[in-house]
């Protein structure tokens, strides 16, 4: 009961990180909100590790570089297969995808045994993904086998992350998700430098690579994103009036990556606490976090078909709670 409660928190959380990740990808490149939250989320969990205790060992540094390694790649594979679309697709399937391999390894490696009701309760969480992944308005076009693919990989990216993080000791503590995060965050500073000494070389200003040029995904450095509220265009977000200034975007990316290092860490108690194919069935159900807060901050209607998502989800957390 205690793993479910934290996986099913923690993906409320892992949904405000990508709300405000959202928000700042208005503004910013999606690569720069992903370095901001990955450095910011960085601070949070080298402050808070001291605190809780946790031994350095070379494997569990190694799984959590490892950790940090797929969810750069599940990133960049997310990128790739948004831009080509539909997002009404490709965004429920990646979520599912993510649920859908922890899961099987946690069953079929792992040897997770769960009760019928618990077997149940699976299957109503992967229905829960698929409808709160819902995106109202996105027009429904056939997806190439391309963009398919790339969902298929970043979904598969997201898994790993699970289920290298749940190969670390008890012992360890917060180390592995500072490994991951510092993993993440040197890539992507990387990433960011290059493109700003490649700017200065053209005669462009190094602060201009920073903002975003049109639209696209933010996400955060596991490879959520929030697709709505950063493919809308302009600096603004109707529904509240909510200006999205250059400054609150920096501060939204940093808020997203202190949110996302915090679901990290119920992520894993929840991992340590109980079976990993619970784990992964309630943490894909992040998107409910994004559409609460995009319901309550900015006033958005919630779907339909997304109430019932969010119904099935807390239906099948108390399923999952008894197993």
């Amino acid at each position: 009961m205690i793993s479910a409660a934290l996986a099913l928190v923690g993906a409320l959380v892992y949904g405000s990180a990508d709300f405000f990740g959202g928000l700042a990808a208005k503004r910013l490149r999606s690569i720069v909100v992903t370095c901001i939250a990955a450095l910011s989320g960085l601070a949070a969990l080298a402050l808070a590790q001291p605190l809780i205790g946790g031994i350095w060992t070379a494997s569990d540094i190694a799984w959590g570089a490892l950790a940090g390694g797929a969810g750069i790649v599940a990133v960049a594979l997310l990128y790739a297969c948004l831009a080509i679309g539909p997002m009404s697709i490709l965004s429920p399937l990646t979520a599912v995808v993510s649920a859908v391999a922890p899961m099987l390894w946690g069953l079929l490696v792992e040897g997770d045994a769960l009760a019928p009701i618990g077997y149940a309760g699976l299957a109503v969480a992967l229905v829960a993904v698929v409808l709160v992944g819902f995106i109202p308005g996105e027009r429904i076009v056939r997806p190439s086998a391309r963009g398919l693919l790339m969902a298929v990989g970043a979904g598969l990216g997201i898994g790993a992350f699970l289920i290298l993080i749940d190969q670390t000791s008890d012992a360890s503590g917060l180390v592995p998700l500072v490994v991951s995060r510092a993993t993440s965050g040197i890539v992507t500073a990387l990433i960011v430098g290059v493109l700003v000494i490649a700017a200065v070389r053209r005669g462009v200003p190094g602060r201009s690579v920073l903002e975003v040029a049109g639209t696209g995904p933010g996400t955060t450095p596991t490879g959520h994103a929030d697709l709505r509220h950063a493919k809308e265009s302009g600096a603004e977000v109707a529904a509240s009036g909510l200006v999205v200034t250059m400054r609150r975007a920096w501060w939204f990316a940093v808020i997203g990556g202190v949110a996302d290092a915090a679901a990290n860490a119920l992520a894993l108690l929840a991992l340590r606490e109980g079976d990993l194919s619970v784990v992964a069935a309630l943490t894909a159900l992040y998107p409910a976090g994004t559409i609460l807060l995009a319901a309550i901050v900015l006033r958005e209607r919630v779907a339909g078909i997304q109430w019932i998502g969010l119904a099935l989800a807390v239906i099948a957390g108390g399923m999952l709670a008894i197993a």
